[in-house]
């Protein structure tokens, strides 16, 4: 109240009053969770770790090959991203391409949100935290200067009283050492809060990174998944084209039937050939 009306500048000197020493607290509390979110996001990353040159090799084998329930066995055994996103396509194989196209972007958008929780965390305290020291500042220079003016008054006062003494009193001095200690107080309050926000910002931009690196990858499979659907739909539209081109499958059959003939061809006795010419001959001879 000033002069018996509300006065909002009593009002904040009055909060400004309380120190900043809660503030520095605030900081320390968000301090302390952001190296918490930095240390989750950082083994969680690394958990998605997978080798996906031996993963595309596997999966692209294994479709030519016809085994789509190996290819879904072996895309659920891996942690990656990657492989999340080429398995929901794959499950929707029997639905067409665009089906399983639909159903990869689906699995991106929920892959992209797990890869980015927390980030905004850090990068909100990035941020935010010098200006909350420098909130801090501003409150212990505000106590600063209440102390100084209340020093000049009690200046002013003790001046007044010894000249009514006739100078006998001794003088009072300004109380300079409160002063100094408030200012560093609220020194300390943006140190505080530049040393939040330094590291905060660092992870901030190091796990995006990290996020549009995997996303970039998870694409690797999606394309073989898209060019498998392509070669089946083509296979179906041109029946012509499917039965000329031999199948995996029936080549490897055919390989087996010509190793086997000629393990017999080697096994085969001397004696049953030198027995077989004869015979030969015999039948010329009956038709000469």
């Amino acid at each position: 109240m000033h002069g018996g009306r509300f006065s909002l500048i009593e009002l904040f000197k009055s909060f400004a009053m309380l120190g900043a020493e809660w503030v520095m607290w605030v900081l320390v509390a968000l301090s302390v969770a952001s190296v918490a979110f930095m240390l989750e996001r950082a083994k969680y990353y690394r958990s998605l770790d997978d080798d996906l040159e031996a993963l595309a090799k596997e999966l692209r084998e294994l479709l030519r090959a016809g085994d789509r329930e190996g290819a879904l066995a072996r895309l659920k055994r891996s942690p990656s991203p990657a492989a999340v996103v080429a398995l929901a396509g794959l499950e929707e194989y029997d639905s067409g391409m665009r089906a399983a196209e639909e159903a990869m972007a689906g699995a991106v958008a929920r892959v992209r949100l797990n890869l980015e929780r927390y980030l905004a965390f850090l990068g909100t305290v990035g941020n935010n935290a010098p200006f909350v020291g420098l909130f801090g500042t501003v409150i212990g220079i505000i106590q600063a200067f209440d102390k100084l003016r209340a020093s000049d008054v009690a200046v002013r006062e003790a001046a007044r009283r010894a000249a009514q003494t006739g100078g006998g009193a001794a003088a009072a001095t300004f109380d300079t050492g409160a002063v100094m200690g408030t200012l560093a107080e609220a020194l300390v309050a943006t140190a505080i809060g530049l040393l939040v926000a330094i590291p905060a910002v660092a992870a901030y931009n190091y796990y995006q990174r990290r996020v549009k690196g995997i996303l970039a990858t998870s694409e690797t499979l999606t394309h073989i998944i898209i060019a498998d659907l392509a070669a089946r739909d083509d296979a179906e539209a041109h029946p012509d084209r499917a039965s000329r081109a031999p199948s995996p499958a029936k080549e490897v059959k055919a390989a087996a039937v010509e190793k086997v003939v000629t393990i017999e061809k080697a096994e085969k006795p001397a004696s049953v050939e030198k027995a077989d010419k004869p015979a030969a001959s015999d039948k010329s001879k009956e038709k000469n």
